[in-house]
């Protein structure tokens, strides 16, 4: 595997919306203002698919294990932990206080067993930090890969999830070869949605903006990947409500096979 790029992924929150909204016009929300686009982009073809984590990797078995060792509090844990985290990553990369993601989900998990009065033993800490290494794939996920690469489309990862949690899915997955680049936000000290974290793929691929996909599983990852200039899915495989940000992606489906299309049918 050709893999060019690496380094050494309810209590009261901060709203997503209300933090990206409190940032425009500031002075951190330069952070997330997108770099504006060269005109000669907008009639590039696609050449290569940028893909988040769990577009790939299917963590419904963590939200199964929360269940298991917080019997009837499972669902709450699972939606406390994935908010903290991400409010983490946004104020991290606000602060200019980068962590990597693996330090961020436990400090995340850690954050809300206190604030839901839950036990957090070191045997459950490290379980569930643990699931996150033990991720396989979606069951629609080889073949996707499998298609897009057969129509000479270049694949890479562009995550916040560390080196170390983007290898073990790809192993765990039996992915190895498919992916040209694994792009971890570790390389900038910027978690998505910076544009500086999304900027890394048009460098590592050397392409325009709008020949790169950007396949996404959050919604809030979405907006940030169109709101930088990608050509967006969301692969909303969670059937999320879509964010109040302005901003749609091109193309929102419940698993790879839009994305398939989308890609292909730009090729």
């Amino acid at each position: 595997m050709n893999l060019k790029s690496h380094s050494t992924g309810m209590s009261t929150t901060l709203s997503r919306r209300t933090f990206l909204g409190l940032t425009a016009g500031t002075t951190v929300g330069t952070l997330l203002q997108p770099a504006p686009l060269d005109a000669t982009e907008t009639s590039a073809q696609v050449r290569a698919v940028a893909f988040d984590a769990f577009p790939i990797f299917d963590p419904r078995p963590i939200f199964a294990l929360a269940e298991e060792l917080f019997p009837g509090r499972g669902a709450e844990l699972s939606k406390a932990w994935r908010t903290r985290q991400f409010e983490y990553t946004w104020l991290r990369t606000v602060a200019g206080r980068y962590a990597d993601f693996w330090q961020v989900i436990e400090d995340a998990l850690v954050f809300a067993t206190k604030d839901l009065k839950l036990d957090l033993d070191s045997q459950r800490r490290a379980r569930l930090m643990n699931a996150y290494l033990e991720l396989k794939t979606w069951p629609d996920v080889p073949q996707a890969l499998k298609s897009l690469k057969a129509a000479g489309i270049r694949l890479v990862f562009l995550s916040n999830f560390s080196w170390r949690m983007l290898q073990a899915g790809i192993r765990n997955s039996g992915l190895d070869g498919m992916f040209e680049q694994l792009l971890t936000t570790d390389e900038v000290k910027q978690f998505k949605p910076a544009p500086r974290a999304y900027q890394m793929a048009v460098d590592a691929l050397g392409l325009k903006r709008e020949a790169i996909v950007f396949a996404a599983f959050a919604g809030w990852d979405a907006s940030g990947a169109k709101w930088f200039g990608f050509p967006t899915v969301w692969v909303n495989r969670l059937n999320s409500a879509i964010e109040e940000l302005n901003v749609s992606p091109d193309l929102t489906c419940s698993d790879l096979s839009g994305l398939v299309a989308f890609a292909i049918s730009r090729h």
